[in-house]
């Protein structure tokens, strides 16, 4: 089963993402700040991480910046899954290493499921 870590501070956004990819099959593990965020990538096995850039005491590109200098998640696929919709946020958060950029208000759930499984060529 593929682990993915959702970094979401919104508490009902994250469970509505949590339980759809648990009822398509994956697992899940969640952060809701950037601090409890920089504690969980050291988590073994993650597949892919959904990462909020709005987050309470480190951004999303702070931890972001963190997940691709870490070993363990060097590689690891992170989809951006943001309100930030200004092209500068996305050429930034590509340019440090996102696989993908979806901006929450232009995506179902059922299309966030369809790239993530994508991106893990599932």
């Amino acid at each position: 089963m593929k682990k993915v870590l959702i970094i979401e501070d919104d508490s009902f956004l994250q469970g509505l993402e949590a339980n759809k990819l648990e009822n398509v099959g994956y697992s899940i593990i969640t952060a809701s700040t950037g601090e409890e965020a920089m504690e969980k990538i050291n988590e073994p096995k993650i597949d892919l991480i959904l990462l909020d850039l709005i987050l309470p005491n480190f951004d999303g590109f702070e931890v972001l910046k963190k997940i691709r200098e870490t070993e363990a998640t060097k590689n690891v696929p992170v989809i951006v899954f943001s309100n930030l919709s200004e092209e500068k946020d996305q050429d930034k958060a590509k340019k440090m290493g996102a696989s993908d950029f979806m901006v929450k208000s232009n995506f179902t759930l059922d299309e966030l499921v369809e790239r993530i499984k994508k991106v893990l060529k599932k």
